[in-house]
């Protein structure tokens, strides 16, 4: 069976996966969510949900520093990359031992599109199917009645903001936000003096933004609103998707009445 990743590379399979590795934490959640209990035999140790599989499944390095060792002891038929999360390097290596299938998403559709193509290769095409359905009849729903400017800071130390180029900003615009930074990817920011933004987003990940941090923000940007994120339901791209929208309406409801 040949497969095309999201980088356009050919993967081949001779069977459908007995033993999985999931090296992105999104796709391992959808891996569950797709009920590949057995399957999946190795995780990051980033890969926080389900919580059971955290605690369960062997954990083969970060994300950006794998255990190639380990995983190679695995004996895996399948490993799931992604462009952004994982090291070139890295994917390489295990690519001379294992078939590697690399996702590269940036907008709803390729998430979509991610979700059916790893359902088909791992034989559960039925349920990746009604995941994507319920993801695009919950998105479907939100009605973008409400427009706000806005900065999504995910780092400190240096402070990093989210740029236009990102699932992030997709994310951002299904939620009825627009943002202020249009340089790509991500980037050190400054706080020039015209970019007040309506909103202040702090993510929860991968720098741990809380109550405490406010302050600051509120100090630097006295007219916005700051509110605190689950950087979750802005950044990760599987079947978690199906919950964000209902998310959204919280988040847009806490800035109207903040």
């Amino acid at each position: 069976m040949e497969f095309k990743d999201q980088m356009n590379q050919i993967v081949r399979l001779e069977t459908v996966p007995r033993r999985i590795i999931s090296l992105v934490p999104s796709q391992t959640e959808l891996l569950h969510d797709l009920g590949l209990e057995e399957e999946v035999v190795g995780i990051t140790k980033f890969c926080i949900f389900p919580e059971r599989w955290f605690q369960t499944k062997n954990r083969v390095g970060g994300t950006k520093n794998l255990d190639i060792e380990k995983i190679k002891a695995l004996q895996p038929d399948l490993i799931l990359a992604n462009k952004e999360e994982n090291i070139e390097s890295e994917i390489n290596q295990l690519k001379q031992f294992a078939p590697v299938w690399v996702s590269d998403v940036e907008t709803l559709q390729q998430a979509n599109e991610m979700i059916l193509t790893v359902g088909e290769m791992v034989g559960k095409s039925v349920e990746s199917q009604k995941i994507v359905a319920e993801i695009e009849a919950n998105f479907s729903r939100l009605t973008h009645k409400n427009k706000w400017t806005c900065l999504y800071f995910m780092w400190k130390d240096p402070y990093m903001v989210a740029g236009n180029d990102t699932f992030i900003t997709e994310m951002i615009r299904y939620c009825g936000g627009i943002n202020l930074q249009q340089a790509n990817r991500y980037t050190v920011w400054e706080f020039p003096e015209d970019s007040e933004p309506d909103v202040v987003l702090l993510s929860s990940e991968p720098y741990p933004f809380e109550q405490k941090h406010v302050a600051f923000f509120q100090e630097k940007y006295p007219n916005s609103k700051i509110v605190l994120v689950e950087g979750e339901y802005f950044c990760w791209y599987g079947s978690r998707l199906r919950n964000v929208p209902a998310y959204f309406e919280e988040i847009n409801e806490l800035i109207q009445h903040s």
